[in-house]
C-alpha cells in the first residue's frame, strides 16, 4: 500500500506540473485541467444567448470605437506572444467585440475572446484610452486563462483525485462551466477572484500599453470606478476586484514597465 501512494503522489504531481500554466506577461503560473477548446465552445453558445437577450449596438461611433480598440489591444497580444515564440497560445482565439445597450457599468470577455461592453460604462472611460483600461482588462482575462483555472479549481473540489484517473466525463465537466456561464444569466460570466483581478490589472495595463494607448491613464480610470457607486452599491465590474488603495499600489509598482512598452510602441513621455 505504501508504494501505492507513492506512485499516486509521484502522479499527482506529475499531473498538477504538466497542467501548470505559466502566464508569459506576467510570469504567474496557474493550474489549468480543462480543456481550453470545448470550454470556448461551451462558452460562445452563453455569448449567443447573452447577445440575443440584449440590444447590440452597430455602426455606431461608440460601436467602432469598442472593434478599434478592441483590435489593437488584440493585435498588439498576438504581437507579444508571436515575439516570444508562443504565437499557438492565441491561435484559437475567435475574437468578437459588442457594444450593448445597457445601463450597467460593466464588460466582461468570456473564453475564447467573445467582449461585451455595457454603454453605461462609457461615461466613466471617457475615450478611447479609458475604454482599453477596462477592454485590456477583459481581454486579459481570456488570454491569462482565468476562465480555465476557476473551472478547474471546480474540478478539482468536486472530483478531487478522480482527475488523476481521467474519469470525469464530458457531461460533468459541461455541468461545471453551465455553473460558471448559466444559461440565460443576466451577465454570463465566471466571477474572477482577487489574485486574478490583479493579474488581470498588470496584464491589461501592459497590453494598453503596447497598443498604444498611455498606461498612465488607467488610474484616473479606476478613480472614477470609484466615485460611480455615490456611496451606493459598486458598480458589477467592481463587485468582485481588490479594494482600491490595493489597486492603485499595484498600478504604480507595473507602470514603468507599461511605460517601457508604451514608448516602444511610439507613444509620448
Amino acid at each position: 500500500m505504501k508504494k501505492v501512494n507513492k506512485y499516486l503522489t509521484i502522479g499527482a504531481i506529475s499531473a498538477i506540473m504538466v497542467a501548470c500554466t505559466t502566464n508569459p506577461i506576467t510570469g504567474r503560473s496557474s493550474l489549468q485541467l480543462a480543456n481550453n477548446q470545448e470550454i470556448a465552445t461551451m462558452a460562445l453558445q452563453q455569448y449567443r444567448e447573452a447577445l440575443s437577450q440584449a440590444k447590440v449596438v452597430k455602426g455606431t461611433t461608440q460601436a467602432k470605437s469598442v472593434q478599434n480598440v478592441g483590435l489593437r489591444i488584440k493585435n498588439a497580444a498576438n504581437n507579444y506572444y508571436k515575439s516570444i515564440g508562443r504565437e499557438a497560445d492565441v491561435a484559437n482565439y475567435q475574437w468578437e467585440f459588442n457594444l450593448l445597450d445597457d445601463k450597467q457599468i460593466n464588460a466582461w470577455c468570456m473564453p475564447g475572446g467573445k467582449v461585451a461592453v455595457y454603454s453605461g460604462i462609457l461615461p466613466i472611460t471617457k475615450n478611447d484610452t479609458g475604454l482599453a483600461v477596462v477592454m485590456g482588462h477583459e481581454i486579459s482575462h481570456a488570454l491569462a486563462g482565468h476562465g480555465n483555472e476557476r473551472i478547474s479549481q471546480a474540478m478539482a473540489a468536486q472530483y478531487g483525485g478522480a482527475l488523476l484517473g481521467s474519469t470525469i466525463s464530458n457531461g460533468q465537466i459541461a455541468a461545471i462551466v453551465q455553473q460558471a456561464y448559466p444559461i440565460g444569466a443576466q451577465v454570463a460570466l465566471l466571477k474572477y477572484g482577487r489574485t486574478q483581478e490583479l493579474e488581470a490589472d498588470e496584464m491589461g495595463l501592459y497590453l494598453m500599453a503596447m497598443a498604444g494607448y498611455d498606461p498612465r491613464e488607467a488610474q484616473p480610470f479606476w478613480q472614477r470606478m470609484e466615485g460611480a457607486s455615490n456611496g451606493n452599491r459598486p458598480p458589477e465590474f467592481l463587485s468582485t476586484h481588490p479594494n482600491p488603495d490595493t489597486r492603485r499600489a499595484d498600478l504604480e509598482k507595473h507602470m514603468p514597465k507599461a511605460l517601457e512598452y508604451y514608448r516602444a510602441a511610439g507613444g509620448k513621455n
